[in-house]
């Protein structure tokens, strides 16, 4: 009750609406709340009113506010950071790591943030454990990415990851847009007669979902690379995971590969060099890259 007391008798911020409702619920009542929910909203606010000689005491969410504080600092307020709670890493960090794994293999077709501890935890473990460079390849290109918000957005904007994000900065408004960005990013093949989207862990064929066993996904995107072209079996055999030297390998994942699609003409046997898409360019291809 003495806290309410103090709090009710100064000028209350809310970034957002859930903290709207909380301040509310407490019977308090802010001040303001930025439309665009962003503290960079909140920051300029309070610069333009005049923050020299003020008390202002800062909720933080786990991890410093890039610049926020010391802006303040050198507008002359006197700032109080208050941290509500801390994050850390997970007891079982396996999880994590097939995490890592799967977007490094290509097996997830988008991963999404929202937090920026949470990105920057995965960049982080990833560093550790001497793949980052190869899960940032996969984010650059091959994986979406998309965060609820700018600010979860930033540790992997410092790294040059593209990402995509909602207008509103809420869990709905992210599903929503990967439902319109992933059909937008698919590449549909006509191949032998029927149309081949290719997926992380599957394949699509004339609209029907088709699971695929990694060492089968790793050959598609590799025969998918350049349609129509022959690959050859040292090539493939380099791009199954943990293949060994043995060719032989290659023919029982395309063996698999061709039952898995349902449509065994759809991958063609080159004598002697190989193994190709049955494409045809003159039906043209369909979606994006």
């Amino acid at each position: 009750e003495e806290l309410r007391g103090v709090l009710g008798g100064v000028e209350l911020l809310a970034r957002g609406p859930k903290v709207r409702g909380a301040v509310r619920a407490a019977g308090l009542t802010e001040a303001w709340s930025p439309p665009s929910e962003s503290l960079a909203e909140v920051l300029d606010r309070l610069l333009a009113e005049g923050v020299a000689g003020r008390r202002i005491a800062v909720q933080l969410h786990g991890e410093p506010l890039p610049g926020f504080v010391e802006a303040l600092c050198e507008a002359g307020a006197e700032v109080v950071g208050v941290p509500v709670y801390r994050w850390l890493p997970p007891e079982d960090i396996a999880p994590l790591d097939r995490l890592t794994d799967a977007v490094r293999a290509r097996s997830v077709d988008a991963v999404t943030f929202t937090s920026a501890p949470a990105a920057a935890s995965l960049l982080e473990r990833a560093q550790r454990r001497g793949v980052r460079e190869e899960l940032l390849e996969a984010l650059r290109g091959d994986v979406l990415v998309a965060c609820v918000g700018p600010v979860t957005a930033l540790p992997l904007a410092a790294h040059d990851v593209p990402v995509v994000r909602p207008e509103r900065f809420r869990i709905g408004p992210l599903v929503q847009l990967l439902c319109r960005e992933l059909p937008a990013r698919a590449r549909v093949l006509p191949v032998a007669g029927r149309r081949l989207e290719i997926r992380g862990h599957a394949a699509v064929v004339d609209g029907e979902l088709r699971p695929v066993p990694p060492a089968g996904m790793a050959l598609l995107r590799a025969l998918a690379r350049r349609p129509g072209w022959v690959v050859s079996r040292a090539d493939l055999l380099r791009a199954l995971p943990g293949a060994g030297r043995d060719e032989h390998a290659v023919e029982t994942a395309v063996a698999r590969l061709r039952s898995a699609l349902g449509a065994p003409r759809m991958i063609q046997t080159v004598v002697k060099r190989g193994y190709r898409l049955a494409f045809d360019p003159a039906d043209g291809g369909v979606g994006g890259g």
